[in-house]
């Protein structure tokens, strides 16, 4: 008993100090964290309250920007962002004087509740005008008004259908949703006789519906006019003049209490809707082709694919590739023409972006020099092999370095995920990666949580791999090594 007391008076006063120690590095600890909440709240309001509207953007020199993914607003391409909404956006943040920043959201609703929770400044997306969303959003600047069309193939001599009437007795293959209902109304206002295919299959998006009735798998679908207008930049043979819904008014959003971000929103698109910068975005979105005329410039049959032969020769060694490999992929990027500038900015014989020749050397304004253009290319065709190197057959990686050469890593990585989560094999391209490049365009599978890089239109890398490869063939089969 005497040893304990002892104990306790010798250690006592020792736990007494520890524990006025803590005590007071607790409290240090929570003076800074109480100063540092408020020294926040005075300079950086909450983005939902009253206080913060275009005084405090400019102040923070940042301007949220709230989109869905989608080939009309926003998405990757190449490592590059892009899409119509992305751009003017972009263009807005700009008279502003501030940057941008892009938070995507998952749906209309969604990016609604971002905004009135302060997750963003303004909704850069066609939000339809509404009484329910009168209440609690306020609409400005850029305003679109849009409508339901059938989407036809022109059929040379045979004429397309230019009445509603004329769907009596034809097959219209539509999704579910908005498209069916109001197809759905007008069979009824005609008193029957449309025959309606309701596709109900997940993998299967409207963008794929258009590219069915373009290649002639089916007769006809219904898409929203902005939505038909980019893809017939893809596919010329498409008409989409037959409207079947009244117009829909849809616009750009704040919060009620931002007024003065609203109203500089307004004055910039009254002002800047007729503007350069303005209309280059509109045609390179929704009237330049996308397509390249590939014809031949020298015969085959004479041992000649182009005037750079040789250049492809001297570059394709540094990487090991064949020479015909990189021709072929030359020829599909560009049809041999170091002139062309395609809508995406792209330049040159190998159709570089231009920050990503300029990241492999070549210099300003040399980017449509043919020399400068496949070296650069041959150069990061290699920096691309380096990112699949799991990948150990030399022939199947080159397939998923071309993907990612047209689409980018991000989405060919993506695409990788998709396939192991759904028991492909995330290493074959064939039937197996290529499958689910595809199905990016599809909301189901891009908003997987797998998926990093949100929208892509991968139908378009599908069939490039699948074209760049026969072309090889074809090359290596008349032409000596």
């Amino acid at each position: 008993m005497l040893i304990i007391k002892a104990i306790q008076r010798r250690y006592t006063p020792i736990a007494i100090q520890v524990g006025i120690n803590c005590s007071i590095k607790l409290t240090f600890i929570l003076c800074l964290f109480m100063f540092y909440t408020l020294y926040s709240c005075q300079t950086h309001p909450n983005k939902h309250s009253k206080e913060y509207d275009l005084s405090q953007i400019k102040d923070s020199g940042e301007l949220v920007v709230l989109t869905l993914y989608g080939s009309t607003s926003y998405f990757m391409y190449r490592g590059q962002e892009m899409g119509f909404q992305y751009e003017i956006s972009k263009q807005f943040a700009n008279s502003l004087g501030v940057d941008i920043k892009i938070k995507v959201a998952n749906s209309i609703d969604d990016l609604v509740h971002k905004l009135l929770s302060g997750q963003g400044d303004i909704i850069a997306y066609n939000v339809p005008i509404t009484r329910k969303l009168k209440d609690s959003l306020l609409y400005c600047g850029e305003e679109t008004i849009t409508h339901q069309v059938i989407v036809q193939r022109e059929r040379g001599k045979r004429k397309t259908i230019k009445n509603v009437t004329e769907l009596i007795g034809k097959d219209v293959y539509v999704k579910s949703g908005k498209h069916y209902n109001r197809l759905q109304n007008l069979n009824n206002e005609l008193g029957g006789g449309i025959l309606i295919h309701k596709i109900d299959n997940d993998d299967v998006t409207n963008e794929d519906l258009i590219t069915q009735v373009a290649q002639g798998k089916i007769s006809y679908t219904v898409a929203d006019y902005d939505l038909a207008q980019l893809n017939q930049t893809y596919y010329p043979n498409l008409d989409i003049q037959l409207s079947i819904s009244f117009d829909q008014r849809s616009s750009w959003a704040v919060r009620k209490e931002c007024k003065e971000l609203a109203a500089a929103a307004n004055q910039w698109y009254k002002a800047n809707v007729t503007s350069p910068a303005y209309k280059a975005s509109c045609k390179r979105y929704f009237e330049q082709s996308k397509m390249i005329i590939h014809v031949p410039i020298l015969s085959v049959e004479e041992g000649k694919l182009s005037p750079y032969d040789n250049l492809f020769k001297k570059y394709s060694q540094t990487i090991e590739w064949d020479w015909r490999l990189i021709a072929s992929l030359a020829y599909s990027e560009s049809n041999f023409d170091p002139e062309v500038v395609s809508w995406s900015g792209a330049k040159g014989l190998m159709q570089l972006m231009p920050s990503t020749a300029q990241a492999m050397g070549v210099p300003k304004g040399k980017e449509q020099d043919p020399e400068e253009s496949i070296k650069a290319a041959t150069k990061y065709l290699s920096n691309i092999e380096h990112s699949f190197n799991m990948i150990k057959d030399k022939q199947e990686r080159q397939l998923f370095v071309l993907a990612a050469y047209n689409a980018g890593i991000g989405h060919i990585y993506d695409a990788m995920a998709l396939a192991e989560k759904y028991n492909k094999n995330k290493l074959i391209w064939k039937d197996n990666v290529e499958k689910f490049i595809q199905l990016k365009s599809n909301e189901e599978y891009f908003a997987d949580p797998v998926c990093k890089n949100g929208y892509f239109r991968g139908y378009e890398t599908y069939s490039f791999v699948r074209e760049v490869m026969a072309r090889f063939k074809l090359y290596q089969d008349k032409i000596k090594e």
